[in-house]
């Protein structure tokens, strides 16, 4: 496929916009926030925790933390939780997208999304195209199954190619699968988020929100330091620009992402930021 934005996937993006614009603003959260209160104090308390902060909607069901799916489903419906996208991997999107597929047919998720792609040093144009064709075969039988996968850039697919990046062209090439931005991850990479909505409308189905104390470093290895998650608002990724693109092309799910270990003193403040944003 051509590295131009070809016409069927800029009127894929289009109407798959169109579609979402009719939905709310919906506030949900990335379960990996809370990993550390999961290994301490059991699923039933963390998501006791996750209903105080008046929250329902969640992105995981990766990580059961020794219980059965029959038992993580049952805490699940015990606090009125819903998961909306089931956590996934590229190995298993790669060989086994039908096990996917029931995966998030069990929790009722209507997306599946996966957050890294392997790589040994550099990400470079061979693992680009590799990933577009994964992308591509195995959400065609998602999509089949009515499944929307998801790929979750980490900042390392914004290395120059071309007339842009190799996230560039992996939008660009990717007809079968959407992307969710993780907001402080494109920023980490150099990148702008707010640019990067307006130059592919559709074509991100949700957002992972998070901020970034000023002056952190920007990188393109998809890592950073986990402490410098910070207050949505408080930090340099400009979270209410983003918002507000976001909610102009009718994205639907905000999910809320902290990696620091401040979680239970920052997440009720990110949580009434973001309400005023009108995303609820």
């Amino acid at each position: 496929m051509s590295f131009k934005f070809s016409l069927k996937t800029l009127l894929l993006g289009c109407m798959f916009s169109l579609s979402l614009a009719s939905f709310a603003h919906e506030m949900g959260l990335q379960v990996y926030t809370v990993r550390h209160q999961f290994e301490d104090d059991g699923v039933d308390k963390t998501f006791a925790l996750i209903k105080q902060w008046d929250l329902k909607l969640l992105e995981g069901a990766g990580n059961l933390y020794g219980l059965t799916i029959h038992e993580y489903k049952n805490a699940l419906i015990k606090h009125d939780l819903q998961v909306v996208s089931v956590d996934t991997n590229y190995e298993e999107v790669e060989k086994s997208p039908l096990s996917i597929a029931y995966k998030a047919d069990f929790y009722g998720a209507k997306f599946a999304t996966f957050y890294w792609i392997p790589h040994e040093g550099a990400f470079s144009i061979e693992h680009a195209k590799k990933a577009v064709e994964v992308l591509n075969r195995s959400g065609k039988i998602l999509k089949e199954h009515g499944i929307t996968l998801q790929y979750h850039p980490h900042g390392y697919e914004l290395i120059e190619y071309e007339e842009g990046t190799l996230l560039d062209y992996m939008v660009q090439n990717v007809t079968e699968a959407q992307f969710q931005m993780d907001v402080f991850w494109i920023k980490n990479g150099g990148g702008d988020p707010v640019a990067y909505l307006k130059k592919y409308p559709g074509r991100w189905t949700s957002l992972h929100v998070k901020d970034r104390v000023h002056g952190t470093q920007n990188n393109a290895t998809g890592s950073q330091a986990k402490d410098t998650n910070v207050v949505l608002g408080t930090g340099d990724v400009g979270i209410e620009a983003i918002v507000k693109e976001a909610k102009s092309q009718g994205i639907r799910y905000f999910f809320i992402e902290d990696e620091s270990s401040r979680v239970e003193k920052q997440m009720p403040q990110s949580i009434e930021y973001l309400k005023k944003l009108g995303v609820h």
